[in-house]
């Protein structure tokens, strides 16, 4: 008989056709557990596999008895109680740095198409501004790249493949992290001296407790009228209110988004902004990304059910 995991968050099952072939999958659909499958069902569960921003805390974790594996499908860990897990002996598992390059290109995709306002320009060609020669202020010259500063806010495998395509397009980079490390990139010990010196900042820090909100509007303001922020990390990094205010009042010259804090819904106030880019969390969507995140999930379920310990298990602070 084949082990059997369940699928907390709702997948499209095209991504778990691999994992199909190995394991009896019980899929919830998205929904609660409790309301898809009986409580027998539930209580022989020894792995579930969840998204990283899904919530998972204590309660949930209640629900299976027997349960001894949390496989997250990416790099986020976020939505799973890492204490509540601990304290039922419960490993945690995840994807490190599989869908980094797609994550960066993103980063760097949402700073093209914000800072030359490719969206804008796209609207001037298709409603036949350009070719009757309609001025534009939107079309007015921009910053480029070459010597413009990038800050980087976390300094991951994710933030590491920022920098090294932002020093490629000729720009300076530097970075705010809580470790410093040996890297030809310019250091800041803090948030604030980051958002001072630099005119983009690049959010790619992992989500928690710590960094709710941590992008404010006192850290907006620092950027200035010329500054915009990109985020491809989680959406509650940022303050989404004060974002939008910013965005509005022009504290901010524009923002790149890939994350929101409620998905996967955007507010109406940023999708009524023509200085922001959004993007429906496809940072790490890629054909590559998914298969490289795949193979870490199947190769922590394996693992488990053969009584090794996950090869990709969530490194404790």
């Amino acid at each position: 008989m084949a082990d059997k995991v369940l699928i907390y968050s709702r997948f499209p099952k095209t991504m778990m056709v691999l994992f199909a072939e190995r394991f009896e999958l019980l899929d919830t659909g998205g929904k609660p557990a409790r309301e898809v499958f009986s409580a027998d069902e539930l209580g022989g569960i020894r792995a579930v596999l969840t998204a990283g921003g899904t919530p998972l805390g204590a309660e949930a974790m209640d629900l299976f008895p027997k349960l001894g594996a949390i496989v997250c499908y990416g790099t986020g860990y976020d939505g799973v109680d890492l204490e509540a897990a601990a304290a039922r002996n419960v490993a945690v598992g995840h994807s490190p740095g599989a869908n980094a390059a797609s994550v960066a290109d993103i980063a760097m995709t949402l700073m093209l198409a914000t800072t030359r306002r490719i969206l804008a320009a796209d609207q001037y060609v298709r409603s036949g501004d350009w070719a009757a020669s309609k001025p534009s202020p939107m079309m007015r010259p921009q910053t480029g790249m070459p010597g413009r500063r990038i800050g980087v806010y976390g300094m991951g495998e994710i933030g590491r493949k920022i920098a090294a395509r932002c020093a490629a397009f000729e720009s300076e980079v530097g970075y705010f992290s809580r470790t410093k490390y040996d890297l030809p990139y310019q250091y800041f010990p803090s948030l604030e001296g980051l958002a001072d010196w630099c005119s983009v900042l690049m959010i790619a820090v992992r989500a928690g407790a710590e960094t709710q909100h941590v992008v404010s509007a006192d850290i907006l303001r620092r950027l200035g009228a010329d500054g915009y922020v990109i985020n491809i990390s989680r959406g509650s990094v940022i303050d989404e209110k004060a974002l939008v205010a910013a965005l509005t009042d022009k504290t901010i010259a524009g923002a790149g988004l890939d994350v929101y804090e409620r998905e996967p819904h955007a507010p109406d106030a940023l999708t009524a902004l023509p200085n922001v880019v959004l993007a429906p969390h496809l940072g790490g969507h890629t054909l590559e990304s998914h298969v490289a995140m795949q193979n870490c999930v199947l190769a922590n379920l394996t693992a488990f059910f053969d009584g090794r310990p996950l090869p990709y298990e969530v490194k404790k602070a």
